[in-house]
């Protein structure tokens, strides 16, 4: 019998003790210690599990991106063609918008390229853009809230104190092993303002936290390589953003799905009424968005 595949007898070393012969109550006292151990550890390493060659299952405890825990199936990358295409795209398109169903990975596939740009960690298979320096990126959501308890948690964990200072702890995309101490954002409870990402090359990363409800403005001034929308910003904040990833060579991603119909935003990423897309000086088209759904994609997949 394998104690991790049966959870009733996680929290209890009596009835583990009780259903495994040969095993003394100091015995199973160890053993769940050793498993709680294994799954802190476990859990903080989401990221290697997240696209993987084959179909495999998720062996850890529930997680802020393995929601359902333990038996959680993760799918072979493969059974997500418009995620590998949406990866490939930001290597060739300075605007990009991963335009698509609640709950089919939007999110993820976003906080893992973020995760790629910011640690410099690129797997074998990263088709996309590729920065050979620590960057700097805004993470944005719609509302201060909706930032701190969908995206935060998604990327980074839950709230944690280590040494008596507030943290979080690395159960999300981002590992805590990469993880510096953030600052936290005044007038909003545990949402981080900035928070700093080692680098493979040894430096630090800076990744900041936005909402669209703190305006434009907010959007003005620094220099960025990439920013990540998650849900639908307004064409002012949209606009601001691009000119902040300009000189960097940066790009702008959105990942959201189109609730508020045909928006501006939306619709500069539509092919227009003739079937064209708005092309530069070279004729190439200026950003890119995924198409209509694939009908081979998994019904039931990993992402919740």
């Amino acid at each position: 019998m394998n104690p991790a595949t049966e959870p009733s007898l996680l929290g209890d070393p009596v009835a583990l003790a009780a259903a495994i012969e040969g095993l003394d109550l100091a015995g199973a006292r160890l053993a769940l210690k050793r498993l709680r151990l294994h799954d802190r550890l476990l859990a903080r390493e989401c990221h290697k599990y997240l696209f993987p060659d084959e179909t495999r299952i998720w062996e850890g405890p529930r997680t802020e991106v393995f929601k359902r825990g333990r038996g959680e199936v993760i799918y072979a990358r493969r059974l997500y063609p418009k995620h590998m295409a949406f990866f490939a795209a930001t290597k060739s398109y300075r605007e990009l918008c991963f335009l698509a169903a609640n709950r089919v990975g939007k999110t993820i596939a976003g906080g893992y390229a973020d995760f790629c740009w910011a640690t410099g960690l690129y797997p074998d298979w990263w088709p996309g853009k590729v920065f050979d320096r620590p960057t700097s990126g805004w993470i944005c959501g719609r509302t201060n809230e909706t930032t701190r308890d969908i995206l935060q948690a998604k990327l980074f964990g839950r709230i944690a104190y280590k040494d008596g200072r507030k943290t979080v702890d690395g159960t999300g995309i981002f590992p805590a092993s990469t993880l510096g101490q953030p600052t936290w954002k005044s007038g909003v409870q545990d949402l981080i303002d900035t928070i700093p990402i080692l680098h493979k090359s040894g430096g630090w990363s800076r990744i900041g936290l936005k909402s669209y409800e703190q305006g434009p403005k907010a959007f003005e001034g620094t220099e960025q390589d990439y920013c990540h929308n998650d849900e639908e910003p307004g064409a002012d904040v949209a606009a601001e953003q691009l000119v902040r990833t300009t000189t960097t060579g940066g790009l702008v991603i959105l990942t959201f799905t189109p609730k508020e119909g045909h928006s501006t935003v939306v619709n500069g990423f539509l092919p227009k009424p003739d079937g064209l897309l708005d092309l530069d000086d070279g004729g190439e088209p200026t950003n890119w968005y995924p198409g209509p759904a694939e009908e081979d994609q998994p019904e039931d997949g990993p992402f919740v």
